[in-house]
């Protein structure tokens, strides 16, 4: 039985390291393509000039299109050849570092993920998802490997908006639960192969650091400062889950927010928001205990994460809306057929009824 386990190069995390960003960038070229949005930028523009002042290299901004499709991944790369960049830079959220990954992929070329919020485990993956041109999920693009820098400035994290925080947490929710169901099914991780008990205790810890410093690191967030607590959820939304999930599997929680994204009432939403109500989907899928279903919701209310169709802007809760989320969720190739045992769409249709009432 073959077991892989992947990971970025080189993780650093702490507060003000993107003071530091000229120093790593050279690393790999003295050029490079910055993907990031307008108002992500924004954000850092005075890390980043600080940055050039203390090591020198140059930058080209390329901004992002709000959007990861293969559009606007063809437009960066394209840009990058002709501007003849070394290596990309992918600064902001999810959407904006999966651009970033692709892009670099696809010019093989090295890429540095700079989150600028804490919102998914999307930094340290080799995975990037692609969405249309309406914002509804298209494909999992697998590249061939991890980023070659994953680069995280928890005073900056500490910053934004305690939402992206939270988001993230519903995200790093469904790693444990996820890799337990891949291993008790036997299914294949993102690489290929068995989750090794190394990318187990990590999906483990995660929910653990969850389950303890949640609360401490939202009131430091609502302060906007750093703690060691925020220094351990940050580490956990964003490396405990990336390795966890890419090393252990993905099942029926994010399978579930695929299908979300189906219902355009949903699309002002956060991926981790909806991959936190997926979870209760997941667990009430595989009947799991009445104990540990309240424990989640619990933790869920305790944060502020969405626990029923209602806190996801569905109001009005009819089957064909609900079909539809569930024909998306167990659509050919979707990691909700990691599960342990066969899942049909009338199968989540009826863990959607009953997480919603349960949530509730």
């Amino acid at each position: 039985m073959k077991k892989v386990m992947i990971s970025p190069s080189k993780y650093i995390q702490g507060e003000d390291e993107l003071y530091n960003l000229g120093t790593y960038a050279k690393e790999f070229s003295n050029r490079a393509l910055l993907v990031a949005s307008k108002v992500d930028q924004s954000r850092v523009q005075n890390y980043i000039d600080k940055a050039l002042e203390t090591d020198s290299f140059d930058i080209v901004y390329g901004e992002f299109g709000e959007e990861c499709t293969k559009k606007e991944i063809a437009r960066l790369q394209k840009l990058a050849e002709d501007k003849n960049c070394g290596v990309f830079i992918g600064l902001g959220g999810g959407k904006a570092l999966d651009t970033a990954k692709a892009a670099s992929f696809l010019s093989k070329k090295p890429v540095i993920i700079v989150p600028t919020i804490a919102s998914t485990d999307a930094p340290t993956s080799k995975l990037a998802i692609i969405y249309n041109e309406k914002s509804e999920f298209e494909e999992y693009f697998h590249l061939q490997k991890n980023p070659d820098l994953v680069l995280v400035d928890t005073g900056i994290i500490s910053k934004a908006p305690v939402r992206f925080l939270i988001a993230g947490m519903g995200d790093a929710l469904s790693t444990y639960f996820e890799a337990r169901s891949c291993i008790r099914s036997g299914a294949n991780n993102m690489p290929g192969g068995k989750s090794t008990k190394a990318a187990y205790a990590l999906a483990t810890l995660c929910f653990e650091t969850l389950m303890e410093e949640s609360l401490k690191a939202k009131a430091a967030c609502e302060m906007k400062v750093v703690t060691p607590a925020l220094e351990n959820i940050v580490e956990a939304n964003i490396l405990l889950s990336g390795l966890g999930f890419e090393s252990s599997g993905l099942a029926a929680a994010h399978a579930v927010h695929n299908g979300l994204t189906v219902l355009e009432e949903t699309h002002h939403y956060m991926h981790g928001e909806k991959v936190s109500f997926g979870t209760v989907v997941h667990l009430v899928l595989e009947n799991a205990p009445q104990e540990e279903i309240d424990n989640v919701i619990g933790y869920c209310k305790s944060v502020g994460l969405p626990t029923c169709l209602k806190d996801l802007g569905i109001v009005q809760v009819t089957e064909e809306k609900i079909m539809a989320i569930a024909e998306a969720a167990t659509a050919e190739g979707e990691t909700i057929h990691n599960m342990p045992f066969p899942v049909k769409a009338k199968d989540v249709y009826a863990a959607i009824m009953t997480a919603d009432k349960l949530g509730q």
